[in-house]
């Protein structure tokens, strides 16, 4: 009796080739780790050049490896990697005052006493209880106000001026063009008065 031949299925190279779960090439560690590290200051293609790419590849290498559809494993570590330096860099309370003390010790180290004053300042602001910022905040406006408020408000802003003198003088002499002062409200001469011709000696 002939023994039904089944169809073998063959396993495919690389069967997991567009998996998230498939181990990251050295290249694409390295592009990973460039583009990610240099956000923003560098592009894609620069990335994967850094990362070994050729030159005249590059885009296109680096559109595949930012492409879900046809690299989603590098996509996936892009991400990790991504949310792993804003976790190790992010500003918290500890790490604030920490890295604070350590800009104090390394200006004092460099004589820079203002900055390390500056830096401890700042630490004590972080603290909440050692500097307290006081700043008065007044709200409403004039048209808010009575008009007996306001004339007790502009009594006080008076009080808080110097008396001034008056120096405005009782009469002002005007200056003729030579110098010598002319005859209270004198004026101008008219402009149609005009001196006689000089006709010359008389034959």
């Amino acid at each position: 009796m002939a023994k039904s031949k089944l169809p073998v299925r063959i396993p495919r190279k690389n069967s997991d080739i567009r998996g998230p779960t498939r181990k990251l090439t050295r290249r694409q560690e390295k592009f990973v780790k460039e583009l990610v590290s240099n956000d923003g200051l560098i592009t894609l293609r620069e990335a994967a050049i850094r990362a070994g790419y050729p030159a005249a590849s590059a885009h296109t290498r680096a559109f595949e490896l930012t492409s879900p559809r046809h690299c989603p494993h590098v996509v996936a570590e892009i991400t990790r990697y991504r949310d792993e330096l804003d976790e190790q860099y992010k500003v918290g309370y500890k790490r604030h005052v920490r890295d604070l003390q350590k800009i104090r010790d390394l200006a004092l180290d460099n004589g820079a006493f203002s900055a390390a004053v500056q830096a401890e300042y700042r630490r004590g602001q972080a603290q909440g209880d050692i500097y307290v910022s006081k700043s008065e905040i007044r709200t409403g406006s004039i048209d808010q106000m009575s008009r007996e408020q306001v004339e007790i408000e502009l009594a006080r802003i008076r009080e808080g001026f110097e008396k001034t003198i008056d120096v405005t003088p009782t009469e002002v002499e005007e200056q003729d063009s030579e110098g010598g002062a002319k005859e209270s409200g004198s004026g101008t001469v008219a402009s149609d008065k005009r001196r006689p011709k000089d006709d010359g000696p008389e034959n």
